[in-house]
């Protein structure tokens, strides 16, 4: 039983999202906004709030979120560079008449996978307790399937720190093409890797795939939120193409070494065009 229950006459709910970085985001359904705590809870202007939805059997609580991008402190730029994924996120019921912060928990969870559909984002999420309740399953395939340099049961066992290095930027071309002087490993060494900042304007930020390297210059899929400068400290881990041919080689700390024992894929199973075929006699 709730200790404290909002007023039913004047019942609203708010929300307040926590990003893994940066300033939280604080929204309620109130046509007004609110201010709790010090803070300034946006009404509904731009977005749409669908609340939180829960059932009596075992069906996830659901926490969703869209609107346009650009309002309300979620930026296209900040959705897209994956601010919001991951992010915490806490559901309270207040009075708009005398409002107070987490009066009345609703639900605390997290959100899933941010999604630009043109202007519009949209974002879900479940409960803390429901998220720990999520299957993955497996799928046979020619690449490996593991976590490079993951350290699970089974997993891929190659060391993570011995693949993992450190520099900073000697000049920056755009928020997704930047150069490392200092870095004079082979091309496509870091490609299907990660880089993230430790210093500057992205610091904190998560980690982005890697599109390719060659003679210093590194290329991300994506664009990073702030565009970094010169002199930003970043630390980049070496990629896995997830082919047979990359666990032949795979640099151990003390060298280079053969990983084949925990290549996780099956590149000899056959097409579904070859078993599939109707036999034929000879």
């Amino acid at each position: 039983m709730k200790s404290v229950v909002a007023d039913y006459r004047y019942r609203i709910l708010c929300l307040r999202i926590v990003p893994v970085t940066g300033s939280p985001i604080y929204l309620t359904d109130h046509p007004r906004d609110l201010v709790m705590s010090g803070h300034t809870y946006l009404s509904t202007a731009g977005y749409q709030f669908t609340g939180q939805s829960a059932t009596a059997g075992f069906s996830p609580a659901s926490v969703d979120i869209e609107g346009i991008a650009g309002a309300s402190g979620l930026s296209r730029a900040a959705v897209g560079s994956g601010l919001f994924d991951g992010a915490r996120c806490y559901v309270f019921a207040t009075s708009w008449a005398a409002p107070v912060e987490d009066q009345e928990p609703v639900v605390a969870g997290l959100f899933g996978k941010a999604t630009l559909l043109d202007h519009r984002f949209q974002i879900g999420g479940v409960s803390l307790i429901d998220a720990l309740n999520q299957t993955v399953g497996q799928t046979y395939g020619a690449q490996c399937p593991k976590l490079f340099c993951g350290t699970e049961y089974a997993g891929c066992g190659v060391s993570l720190a011995a693949n993992t290095v450190t520099g900073t930027l000697t000049s920056v071309t755009s928020a997704s093409v930047f150069t490392s002087a200092a870095r004079t490993e082979a091309d496509d060494t870091f490609g299907a890797g990660t880089i993230q900042f430790t210093s500057g304007p992205n610091t904190g930020l998560k980690a982005l795939e890697i599109k390719s390297f060659a003679g210093g210059v590194i290329t991300t899929f994506e664009p990073f939120y702030t565009l970094p400068v010169a002199g930003n400290a970043y630390s980049m881990v070496r990629g896995c193409r997830k082919r047979l041919s990359d666990c032949q080689a795979r640099w151990n700390g003390s060298g280079i070494v053969s990983n084949v024992a925990n290549f996780g894929g099956f590149p000899w199973i056959p097409t579904g065009s070859t078993y599939a075929q109707v036999g034929q006699g000879g």
